[in-house]
């Protein structure tokens, strides 16, 4: 594997590549990988010439400065894992070398996803994204463009990014890798101790309830239960809710045959967590 550190030297090394009519798969990443990491690297191995990761803590996404501070690196390990699983290339730049002039002043028109549950109780969140997103998006040059299902909302803001700047890049969306109890993986997970750890796969049960007992007709009566599974394992939940799959917008009531997701953010202690599921056309 590859490991470029600077744009200068990674950039020429892929526009040969895209020359060549290399077609790359791309994974951004935040370091602290796990499985799930893993999953869409293959992934992208297993539909394109050359996979591409980039690890970078970016910190304009962070709306809250110690949730940034303690953020897990783990480069080391990611390296190990990153070679084990096929990875070609590996961009590992600093802050510096991705905002060398500042953190540009642009404002992504991503319309009302940015003000809707993780827009809403993260404010600027999605707009650091976009910086961080398109910049990389800008220096790799990818053909496709891997995510994860977990960060369901981001995968919509994305898509939205990849029209705004006219990238050829095609977004894939990989289904959310679970722990054996359900739980969503993610680098999060790390901080949580063993008592918190048995607890938090509540969040992942509050959502298989609903998939598990939805029925057209009122919702409400079921986000209730929902929200008491939470209650039971000491989440403390920013929301648990049900929106149409394409658009998000939020729904009391099902008819059932739209497609539809439940979502659900909520901390255990001081970590956030976040999970969803998609409830298919005519599941009920």
């Amino acid at each position: 594997m590859l490991i470029f550190k600077r744009i200068s030297d990674i950039a020429p090394f892929l526009q040969n590549q895209k020359q060549r009519q290399v077609v790359s798969g791309f994974v951004p990443t935040m370091g602290a990988l796990h499985q799930g990491h893993v999953s869409l690297v293959k992934k992208a191995k297993s539909e394109s010439d050359l996979t591409v990761c980039s690890i970078f803590v970016n910190p304009t996404q962070f709306n809250d400065p110690g949730d940034y501070k303690q953020y897990p690196v783990t480069v080391e390990q990611d390296i190990y894992q990153l070679e084990k699983s096929g990875c070609d290339v590996l961009f590992l730049p600093s802050a510096d070398e991705i905002y060398p002039g500042g953190v540009p002043n642009i404002h992504y028109d991503i319309g009302y996803l940015e003000t809707i549950l993780e827009g809403a109780y993260r404010p600027g969140h999605f707009q650091g994204v976009c910086q961080a997103v398109h910049r990389l998006l800008d220096i790799v040059q990818p053909d496709r463009l891997f995510m994860g299902q977990k960060d369901y909302q981001q995968c919509m803001v994305i898509k939205r990014l990849l029209s705004l700047i006219n990238s050829p890049a095609r977004l894939i969306v990989a289904e959310t890798v679970r722990e054996p109890d359900g739980l969503a993986m993610s680098s999060r997970n790390m901080r949580l101790n063993g008592e918190e750890r048995k607890l938090a796969t509540g969040i992942y049960r509050a959502l298989t309830l609903i998939r598990r007992q939805i029925r057209p007709g009122s919702l409400l009566p079921l986000l209730d239960e929902a929200k008491q599974v939470l209650a039971d394992h000491q989440l403390k939940p920013d929301y648990i809710t049900i929106a149409d799959a394409g658009t998000l917008e939020e729904t009391e009531t099902w008819d059932g045959k739209t497609e539809i997701v439940a979502l659900a953010a909520a901390f255990m202690g001081k970590v956030r967590l976040i999970d969803n599921l998609v409830i298919p056309r005519n599941f009920a």
